[in-house]
C-alpha cells in the first residue's frame, strides 16, 4: 500500500504533465513559460475544454454572458452567508448552479467564483455590488466587480497571468475528488463543489495567507534571517517554500514573480514591500539549503500568489476563492475526461482492524 497514493498512478490524461524532477509544467503541450508570455486566461479555458465540451468561436463572450447570468444568484446573500468563511458563503452560492454536461454549464461554475467573491466582498464591506461587464475579460471584469474600478493594464495582466498559471496542475486532491466525482455521472457542480471542498484545506490551497503573515513578522529585510531563523528553530514550517512534487523550484513561482514586478513597475506595489518579500525568499533559501540540506525545499507557487493578490487588493481571507476562480478550469476540463473516457473509481482498501472470532 502507499500511504497518500505516493507514486500510484490513478489516470491517464491529455491535460497536464508535472514534472518535478526538472521544474516543468507542460498543460496541453505547451509549456507554463509560453502560455503565460503569449495567452489570456480565455486562450487557457479553450485549450483545456478542447475536445472536451463544444466549440466556441467567441469563448470571451460566453464568457462575459455567464458573468451576466450567474449575478443574479447574489441576490440571496444574507447576515447568515456573509458570517461564513468567503470560501464556504462562495461554495453555498455555487451550490445554486444546476449539474449540468454543456459548455454553458461549464462557463457559469468558471464564471461563480469570480463573480461571487467580487460580490461577497463588497457586501462584506458594506457596499454594493457591482454587475459583470459581459465586454471585458475575465481578469479585468473581476477586479471591476470587487473594486468600482477599471483596473490597469498592468493590474489585468497580474490577475490573467495568475489564473492562467494556477488553472491546472497534475492529480492534485482537488482535482483528484472533481474525477472521482465525475467518474459517477454526477454533473460538473457536483464535481467543483468537491473540488472546492478539498482546496479549501490548509494542506492543499490554504497557504498564501500565511505568507503574508510571515512577511509581517520579519518586518524589515535586515531582520529576515533571525527571524525565520526563529522561526525553524521552533518547528514552524517557513510558509511558501518546498512541494510535494518538485524536487526543484516551483516553475510557476517564477511565472507569477515576473507578474508582480510587472506590477510594481505599474506603481501598483509598494517597493518596500517587494524588497522585503526578495530578502525573506533570499534569506528562507539560504537557511533551508543550510539546515535542511537533504530536503528539496525551494519557492513555491504560493510565495508569489500572496505578495500578488495583496497588491490587486484581495482580502487575506478570500485567497482560496481566488485560486478557485482559476483552478475551476482545469476541475472542469478533468471532470469531463474522466467522464468521457475513465472508469467509476472505486479503490480497494485494507482491512486492519480487529478479526472476528471464528467458532470451532
Amino acid at each position: 500500500m502507499k500511504s497518500g497514493l505516493e507514486d500510484v498512478v490513478a489516470a491517464e490524461t491529455r491535460l497536464s504533465d508535472v514534472d518535478g524532477a526538472h521544474g516543468r509544467l507542460i498543460i496541453r503541450g505547451h509549456s507554463l513559460d509560453d502560455l503565460v508570455g503569449h495567452s489570456t486566461y480565455e486562450d487557457v479555458i479553450a485549450l483545456l475544454f478542447d475536445g472536451y465540451f463544444a466549440s466556441e468561436a467567441d469563448l470571451p463572450r460566453a464568457l462575459g454572458k455567464a458573468r451576466s447570468e450567474v449575478f443574479a444568484h447574489l441576490a440571496v446573500v444574507d447576515a447568515s452567508l456573509l458570517a461564513l468563511p468567503p470560501v464556504d458563503a462562495m461554495r453555498a452560492l455555487l451550490a445554486r448552479l444546476p449539474d449540468g454536461e454543456d459548455l454553458p454549464s461549464a462557463l457559469r461554475l468558471i464564471a461563480g467564483p469570480a463573480v461571487f467573491t467580487a460580490g461577497l466582498i463588497r457586501l462584506r464591506q458594506g457596499l454594493d455590488v457591482i454587475a459583470p461587464d459581459a465586454s471585458m475579460s475575465h481578469a479585468a471584469d473581476t477586479l471591476r466587480m470587487t473594486h468600482g474600478t477599471v483596473p490597469s493594464p498592468e493590474q489585468t495582466a497580474a490577475l490573467d497571468r495568475y489564473l492562467m498559471t494556477v488553472s491546472d496542475h497534475g492529480l492534485n486532491a482537488s482535482t483528484f475528488a472533481s474525477r472521482v466525482v465525475a467518474s459517477t455521472q454526477a454533473g460538473l457542480t457536483s464535481s467543483v463543489l468537491a473540488a472546492l471542498s478539498a482546496l479549501k484545506g490548509p494542506l492543499h490551497g490554504g497557504a498564501p495567507g500565511p505568507v503574508l503573515d510571515a512577511l509581517d513578522g520579519v518586518g524589515s529585510p535586515d531582520n529576515a534571517s533571525a527571524w525565520l531563523e526563529a522561526a525553524l528553530a521552533r518547528g514552524d514550517r517557513l510558509m511558501g517554500f518546498g512541494h510535494r512534487v518538485y524536487r526543484v523550484r516551483d516553475p510557476r513561482a517564477d511565472a507569477l514573480k515576473t507578474a508582480v514586478r510587472l506590477l510594481a513597475n505599474g506603481g501598483a506595489i509598494d517597493p518596500a514591500r517587494l524588497a522585503l518579500a526578495e530578502a525573506v525568499e533570499a534569506a528562507a533559501l539560504d537557511l533551508l539549503k543550510r539546515k535542511k540540506p537533504d530536503r528539496a525545499l525551494d519557492t513555491n507557487v504560493e510565495f508569489y500568489t500572496a505578495l500578488l493578490l495583496e497588491a490587486l487588493g484581495f482580502p487575506r481571507e478570500t485567497f482560496t476563492c481566488v485560486f478557485a476562480m482559476g483552478r475551476t478550469s482545469g476541475w472542469l476540463a478533468h471532470a469531463r475526461e474522466q467522464a468521457l473516457t475513465g472508469r467509476l473509481i472505486r479503490p480497494m482498501s485494507v482491512y486492519v482492524g480487529p478479526s472476528v472470532a471464528v467458532a470451532a
